[in-house]
């Protein structure tokens, strides 16, 4: 089930849009917190967002550039001020498509689900899972944390994406041995180790220290 996120202050427009797009299968949810949009958008981790010009606090062209930090989800702006200056600003930040107010429920239907059919015909996934400030796209397997993306290897974001879905238990170092390399052939524990030192310097370098955490004799958490 595809997830929509619409942020819309006109909490009338809003539901409106929320509940037929349910109607059509979507899952859905209507942003609360216009003073950090970014927050719910994490939190939901939906398939594309539907999001308005005017906006309370900060507008839709700052709430855009945020999420194009951290993920390539698909944008939909919906505004009454379609000019074209608005509308070729609504695609330079990122935007996918802009739909003008007042507009059919039909036509913005078709619309959505057009663009969630070209973006995830092919499977891309869109989780994001957040931890003290960093976020993990699975989409794109990248990292980010304070507006910078940190480079990750394959094993690196598989050591992450176990630790940071298990956040606040440990996980053993034969569960994460297995996670990363996938086989029952025997491979030496302190390559693990190796791998685990390695991301530790990565993310210091970033500013996050003590991000993960050794539990002596038993494995690692992100606590």
């Amino acid at each position: 089930m595809h997830k929509i996120f619409v942020v819309e202050d006109d909490m009338v427009i809003a539901s409106a849009i929320a509940n037929h797009l349910k109607s059509w299968g979507c899952e859905t949810r209507c942003a609360a917190n216009f003073q950090n949009v970014l927050t719910d958008f994490i939190e939901f981790a939906p398939s594309l967002v539907l999001l308005d010009i005017s906006l309370p606090f900060f507008n839709g062209f700052h709430w855009c550039t945020e999420i194009r930090k951290i993920s390539k989800v698909p944008i939909i702006f919906i505004s009454s001020a379609s000019d074209n200056f608005n509308i070729i600003m609504a695609m330079n930040m990122g935007g996918d498509d802009f739909i003008a107010k007042p507009f059919d429920l039909n036509v913005l239907t078709a619309k959505v689900l057009a663009v969630l059919r070209r973006t995830y015909d092919f499977g891309t996934s869109t989780g994001l899972i957040e931890h003290k400030g960093a976020i993990l796209n699975t989409g794109d397997a990248t990292l980010t944390y304070n507006d910078e993306k940190v480079d990750l290897t394959k094993n690196d974001y598989r050591i992450l994406l176990t630790l940071m879905e298990n956040k606040g238990k440990v996980v053993s170092r034969d569960t994460l041995m297995t996670r990363l390399w996938e086989t029952d052939s025997y491979v030496d524990e302190n390559t693990l180790t190796v791998n685990i030192t390695r991301l530790r310097k990565k993310l210091k370098s970033c500013g996050l220290t003590d991000f993960i955490m050794t539990k002596k004799g038993v494995g690692y958490i992100v606590e």
